[in-house]
């Protein structure tokens, strides 16, 4: 009886059902009646940003485009940019021939396989464009071979040394193939790119919802296709893989995108929105239910990519249409060491040690308190309680408050081969925390795993970190009502960052070591970033996993530089940063798009142009 309902409702109605459920009545109106979507760039904010005159005055003028078409490259490979048609409104083929028509780099050919040359209007546009441009191949096919057989027929016809994929309906902006050629010419030995994106409206006049993207982020491809377009890669390699498969339909994009990118010697990213997705009724852009088994069809995409590459995980659905969760198995019943600073506040510290004794299910962990000058005597009746907790011990640390010091003084006590950074006013929600972090962090590429952390008032305190935010570095989605997804879902979705807060976050001692633990100069703030970018530089992954959540007590309000003293430490921390981290804070996160604020948090417009 649902489904039967379900079917007879019109789907902007469906929409709004999902919509007002998932964010609540407030945020339904002012979706329904102001246009406002809380989770698109800029919303979040008091002022919204409007995309569409955003992106108008960054976009490429009538000279910029004209020094573009003059340009010689030394290296000017041809691309070839492959559609298949079927029934295409004219109107749409036109408009996305002219835009391929209209590119400012020369040396492309357009392959079309049509599905239904019984279709007049579609026959007499290609007739026509044929006839004007001989960079305008067809090939018609004697039946529909659907979306992946139609698309591997246009592929066929492919001679160029690099392919790019378009959708019969969709736009190109006119300098997509400049750009790919341009960075070509520092690095021709890259095999794939995929550009930002947006949507256009129906009749074209409206450009909105950019899908600005990081760098490659092989856990967030796993949870979604987000390199989805334009996406070229080179041919030979593109042969390798085979091709569409038809068993993928539906997710045919995401499949191929997954086995290139295994294949793959460098990805490039380039940071423009160079494609537009046309928005109509049936499209999955505006409606995601209308291609329910496309959603099935990515999650068997990436199990068959985890299968391939030797990676053990259950691949789920989630709750929000096209995005997936792997759950990767724990091997044995490694020892967890969790290292615990503190100083006084015994009732704090209580609550945390009894939230981990109450609702942890993994039990081969040992907790390690690093105490810290403590003068309460409250403090030291608790320790002597936990005496009896055979896994718990404390140990003492003499000098004065240093974050580093003292997680490096704890580690020094650790058995386990995975450490667990964990603040004291912390407490458990997520039984199974343990497990998840475990099943992250065994995996030979990772070498820190963070959680998603909450205030007691259900807003975010931590969605992970973005070097460069505030000036050094800054956690996501600070304040974001818990129930809302931020950013194209980004606040739940598992996905490499260059950082996440030690408030709570797992580290393999391989990774430790390899770092070299926590820098001793950064008393204070930073210490926790420093360590991840370490990390990283020593080839591991740092993973943010949603699926650990947390109460974090820390006040919004907290204010550690109140006094000069501090002040001039801080100062101090921060030159400390941006000397050793120059390079990441010149160029940027690779996991955050520079089309993004570095003022905000919420993945916000960058206002101004440079």
């Amino acid at each position: 009886m649902k489904e039967q309902i379900k079917k007879r409702l019109p789907k902007n109605v469906l929409q709004g059902i999902y919509y007002l459920h998932k964010y609540g009545l407030i945020a339904f109106l002012k979706r329904t009646f102001l246009g406002i979507d809380l989770d698109a760039p800029g919303n979040s904010r008091k002022t919204a940003i409007s995309y569409h005159k955003w992106r108008l005055e960054r976009l490429p003028d009538k000279e910029q485009l004209a020094a573009q078409r003059r340009e010689t490259f030394s290296y000017a490979p041809k691309i070839s940019i492959v559609v298949p048609l079927y029934r295409t409104p004219g109107k749409f083929l036109r408009e996305m021939i002219d835009s391929v028509r209209a590119q400012t780099y020369g040396n492309w050919e357009l392959c079309l396989a049509n599905g239904d040359p019984s279709c007049k209007e579609v026959g007499k546009i290609l007739e026509k464009y044929t006839a004007k441009d001989a960079r305008i191949r067809v090939c018609d096919l004697e039946e529909n071979l659907g979306i992946a057989g139609n698309t591997n027929a246009a592929l066929a016809m492919a001679e160029g040394i690099f392919v790019g994929l378009l959708d019969h309906d969709d736009l190109l902006e006119p300098d997509a193939c400049y750009e790919i050629v341009k960075r070509l010419q520092e690095s021709p030995e890259t095999d794939v790119f995929y550009t930002d994106e947006d949507k256009v409206s129906m009749n074209g006049s409206r450009y909105f919802e950019p899908n600005f993207k990081p760098d490659f982020n092989i856990d967030l491809l796993r949870g979604n296709n987000y390199i989805c377009h334009f996406f070229v890669v080179r041919r030979s390699l593109l042969e390798q893989t085979g091709g569409f498969r038809k068993e993928f339909d539906g997710a045919q994009d995401h499949d191929l995108i997954l086995r290139c990118t295994e294949l793959a010697g460098k990805i490039c990213h380039i940071p423009r929105a160079l494609y537009h997705w046309r928005v109509h009724a049936q499209s999955t852009a505006q409606n995601p239910e209308s291609k329910q088994y496309a959603f099935e069809a990515g999650k068997r995409a990436v199990e068959a990519h985890l299968k391939r590459t030797g990676v053990k995980g259950t691949v789920s659905l989630t709750d929000n249409f096209g995005f997936y969760s792997v759950r990767y198995p724990v091997e044995g019943t490694p020892l967890v060491s969790i290292l615990i600073p503190n100083k006084d506040e015994a009732d704090t510290l209580r609550s945390c040690l009894t939230s981990i004794f109450e609702k942890t299910t993994y039990e081969n962990y040992e907790i390690i308190i690093i105490e810290n000058n403590s003068t309460e005597a409250e403090t030291f009746a608790y320790y002597k309680e936990l005496e009896k907790e055979a896994r718990v011990q404390v140990v003492y640390w003499k000098d004065g408050f240093n974050y580093s010091a003292l997680n490096n003084f704890g580690f020094s006590f650790a058995k386990g081969d995975y450490i667990l950074c964990l603040n004291n006013d912390i407490t458990v929600i997520t039984p199974d925390w343990l497990q998840l972090f475990l099943g992250q962090c065994q995996r030979k590429e990772v070498g820190i795993v963070g959680a998603r952390l909450y205030y007691p008032d259900d807003t975010i305190q931590h969605g992970g970190v973005i070097v460069g935010i505030g000036g050094v570095a800054g956690a996501l989605f600070v304040g974001m009502d818990r129930k809302r997804l931020g950013y194209l879902r980004k606040e739940r979705q598992q996905q490499d960052l260059s950082a996440v807060t030690a408030a709570c976050m797992m580290v393999d001692r391989n990774a430790w070591e390899a770092a070299g633990g926590f820098e001793e100069k950064l008393a204070v703030a930073f210490n926790d970033i420093d360590f991840c970018l370490k990390v990283r530089e020593q080839g591991f992954l740092v993973v943010y996993e949603p699926n650990v959540e947390m109460y974090h007590y820390e006040s919004k309000s907290r204010g550690y530089e109140d006094t000069k003293e501090k002040q001039a430490r801080f100062a101090g921390e921060v030159a400390f940063m941006q000397k050793r981290w120059a390079r990441i804070l010149k160029e940027g996160d690779p996991y955050y798009n520079p089309n993004f604020s570095l003022e905000q948090c919420d993945y916000s417009l960058k206002e101004t142009v440079k």
